[in-house]
Formats: structure tokens, C-alpha cells, sequence
């Protein structure tokens, strides 16, 4: 009799939970297809021909009749934009931006939480109340010191100052701060250098938020507007956000342009987010078990 009770509580209990699960995976299916919906209207719309799009009936899916789908929208941004080189500008600026942030602040994280130093308490205040500081305040300042430098229309003229961000630095220094100490004593009684443990230890150990954090700043510089506005003045220097929106002011009456627009803007973050995701997820579940 208790065997049997005991098998009815564990599949009441295995019951429960399967339909617990079910449902939480039915509301996160739901939601996630909720927020897909305008991307998938944007999308459906950048292959519609000027005619549909000017319709006052909007197509989701493009009636079987006349043409129903078209690729001219797609064919004017290749053949009579700069596109091409706008992404290959913002790819350019995004990436070495991102690079020089993943190991300028991993560097100065790694001395921080790792190297002992007079002053690494005011350094760090410092970086604290950068954060209180509108970025805006620093326009006028930041661009004389590039127009003084003579970079004004060049890539380091953008990438210069975004490496600049004390996001990273503060980032890292909580991940860094977490990792055991015995890690790097280990190390230092196998014969490492300070370098050797910044590289060899602490580096693979952070791969989870460096990732993040390289992500993060990627689609941060590649969304960068304003900045890059004022130092690129040649249009064949434009980031992709700027050249686009030269685009939409020149071609007011082609929505089915504007919406292949969207789609190529966002298609370059979607499909790193895609190859990153993983790390991401690896990255907050480390942070949560640590912290």
C-alpha cells in the first residue's frame, strides 16, 4: 500500500510538472512570436511591389496574382547605394571598436582586482563617476581633441573614442573579482608571470562575459549615430544608421525601400546575436552562481 501511494505521488508529482513546464514553454513560444511580429510584417512588406505597399489593405502575405513578390526594392540598395560600403564602414568601426574595449578594459579589470597598487581605489571611484557625466557634455571637448589629432573623417576618429567606455571596465571588474583567488596561487607556484595569469588563467575563465560584453559594445558602436555624424563628413565614409537615413529623407514615397532597409540594418546584429547567444546565456549563469 505505501509502494503504491508513493508511485501515485511521484507521478502526480512528474504530472505537475510536465504540465508546469508545457505551459511556461506555450507563454515564453507566445511571447517570443509576439515580439517577432513586426519583423516578419517588415519582412513580408520588403518584398511587395510598390503596388501592394500602396494599397490601403495591408498584405501580410502577398496575394497569388500579378507579381506578387519582387526583389527591385533590394536590387536599387545594391545597385544605386553606398550600402555595400556603409556596412563594410560600420563592420570596420563596430569590430575595432569592440576589440579595443574587450582588451584595453579586461586589462585594466585584470589590474584592479588582481595587481596590488597604490591608488586603485581612486582610479576606480574615478571610473564609478564617469558614469554620472552625459555623454553629451563630452561632444564639444572630444571633437576638438580629433579635429586637433586630424582624424576628423577617418575610422579612428570614431573608433578612438568608444574604446573610451567605462562600461566595460566595470563589467569586468565584478566577474573578475569573483574568480577564486587559489586559481591564480596555483598558477604563481607553477612558475606564471603576472601576464601568463591575466592570459592563461583569468582570460579563458571570463570567456562567458567577454563574449557578452563584446557583443554588447558591437551592436552599441554598430547603432552609434551622433558621434559618428560629426567626425565622418564624406559619404563614402558613413556608417550604415547614417547612410540609411539619407536614404529615407531622399525617397520619402518607397516604403517598400524603407523596410528593406530595416532588414538589411538589423540582418548584420541578428545573425552575431545568433552565433553569441550561447555565451551570453553561460555568462549571466556564471554572474548569478558567483555573485
Amino acid at each position: 500500500m505505501t509502494e503504491t501511494t508513493q508511485s501515485r505521488s511521484v507521478s502526480s508529482y512528474l504530472t505537475e510538472d510536465a504540465v508546469r513546464n508545457a505551459l511556461l514553454h506555450v507563454f515564453l513560444y507566445g511571447l517570443a512570436f509576439l515580439m517577432s511580429v513586426p519583423y516578419l510584417y517588415t519582412l513580408s512588406r520588403s518584398f511587395q511591389p510598390n503596388e501592394l505597399l500602396r494599397d490601403p489593405q495591408p498584405y501580410w502575405i502577398p496575394p497569388l496574382v500579378g507579381e506578387p513578390i519582387t526583389l527591385e526594392h533590394y536590387q536599387y540598395l545594391l545597385n544605386n547605394t553606398l550600402v555595400v560600403e556603409w556596412t563594410i564602414n560600420t563592420f570596420i568601426i563596430a569590430g575595432g571598436a569592440t576589440i579595443l574595449i574587450v582588451v584595453i578594459d579586461s586589462m585594466i579589470a585584470f589590474s584592479l582586482t588582481r595587481l596590488d597598487w597604490p591608488g586603485q581605489g581612486v582610479i576606480m571611484g574615478i571610473i564609478l563617476a564617469s558614469f554620472m557625466v552625459p555623454y553629451y557634455m563630452n561632444i564639444v571637448p572630444l571633437y576638438q581633441i580629433v579635429s586637433d589629432l586630424g582624424l576628423i573623417n577617418s575610422y579612428w576618429g570614431v573608433i578612438m573614442p568608444a574604446a573610451a567606455s567605462p562600461l566595460g571596465v566595470f563589467l569586468l571588474y565584478q566577474f573578475f573579482r569573483d574568480i577564486p583567488v587559489e586559481y591564480e596561487e596555483a598558477a604563481r607556484l607553477d612558475g606564471f608571470t603576472t601576464f601568463q595569469v591575466y592570459t592563461r588563467i583569468i582570460l579563458p575563465l571570463a570567456k562567458p562575459i567577454l563574449s557578452a560584453l563584446a557583443l554588447f559594445m558591437f551592436v552599441y558602436n554598430w547603432n552609434a549615430f551622433l558621434w559618428p555624424l560629426l567626425v565622418l563628413s564624406n559619404e563614402t565614409a558613413y556608417t550604415l544608421p547614417i547612410g540609411l537615413v539619407n536614404l529615407y529623407q531622399g525617397n520619402i514615397d518607397t516604403p517598400g525601400l524603407h523596410m528593406a532597409v530595416a532588414i538589411l540594418g538589423s540582418l548584420p546584429l541578428f545573425i552575431i546575436y545568433l552565433i553569441f547567444q550561447g555565451q551570453i546565456v553561460r555568462a549571466v549563469q556564471m554572474q548569478g552562481a558567483t555573485g
